[in-house]
């Protein structure tokens, strides 16, 4: 995709009312928390009228906080969009899982003696996390998330409910992406939303589900406002629907480079405060 001159974007950037930002990689990043000349852009940008609202694939308790500290008065689109919740009222807006004889298939997969050992597998049900046991990748996620993963032995045995969200982590990137690739060759989109968050989490959801349909529900559906009015930033290909569907789409200087290939901007990265910079040169 060609890019957008600076100079066109500055005009583009003149109809944003809207601006949605990913947490992980994208505001948040080694660190895990916010820095202070994002929250000071951020807060800037409110002072003009724009509003801001957070898109992430992590679970809605574990951005909570994120959302806390950019003071987004909007609902919170958690688990890729699968789950929106107004954290002001807690009124839910949206939850779409996946069918039960999906989790059931899927974990089957997850559990064939050539990747048995090298998943982790998460189910999130009702925003709480199960594992089969605690590995060591399961209480990394665990401790960077801020929440407490509830080990179950076989996964099956909460499959009562449909999960929001799956998730497989694994070390190796190459398993992630062979995951990736062969599952999707099994699923239509029509039946699962496939995707990786970061290069080393395979994620399955509800087929409705990405950020984009998220954004295109807060922009038009709760705010009145179109796709022209919407700025969106994100860093990874669960970004990639709303990146294409904003007006003015911004991928961070350390996204892929698939993902950077459909942005119209380019931000520098998460550790040179690339939100900031992005806020800064079009919207103040």
């Amino acid at each position: 995709m060609e890019k957008a001159s600076a100079a066109d974007l500055a005009i583009a950037a003149q109809n944003i009312k809207l601006l949605v930002l990913d947490i992980d990689g994208t505001i948040s990043g080694a660190s895990n928390t916010v820095s202070e000349p994002v929250k000071q852009a951020i807060a800037a940008v409110q002072a003009k009228g724009i509003q801001v609202a957070i898109a992430t694939g992590r679970m809605y308790c574990s951005a909570l906080r994120f959302h806390e500290e950019v003071n987004s008065v909007l609902p919170l689109s958690a688990y890729q969009g699968a789950w929106i919740q107004d954290p002001a009222n807690q009124k839910i807006h949206r939850h779409w899982s996946v069918p039960t004889d999906m989790a059931h298939q899927l974990l089957d997969y997850f559990e064939q003696p050539h990747l048995r050992s090298l998943l982790s597998v998460h189910f999130y049900i009702n925003d709480q996390l199960y594992v089969r046991d605690l590995s060591q990748e399961s209480q990394i996620y665990a401790e960077r998330s801020g929440i407490t993963p509830i080990p179950v032995g076989d996964l099956r045995r909460v499959l009562t409910n449909e999960p929001t969200k799956i998730l497989a982590l694994c070390d190796d990137t190459e398993v992630i992406n062979e995951l990736l690739g062969n599952l999707r060759r099994q699923y239509t989109p029509a039946e699962l939303y496939l995707t990786t968050s970061v290069a080393t989490f395979f994620e399955a959801t509800n087929p409705l589900v990405n950020k984009g349909t998220a954004v295109r529900y807060i922009a038009e559906e709760l705010l009145g406002l179109e796709s022209s009015n919407v700025m969106t930033i994100g860093d990874n290909f669960n970004d990639f629907e709303m990146l294409q569907y904003a007006g003015i789409g911004v991928a961070m200087g350390n996204a892929p480079a698939g993902v950077q290939a459909i942005a119209q901007w380019i931000a520098p990265s998460v550790d040179k405060d690339g939100v900031a910079n992005t806020i800064e040169k079009f919207l103040l």
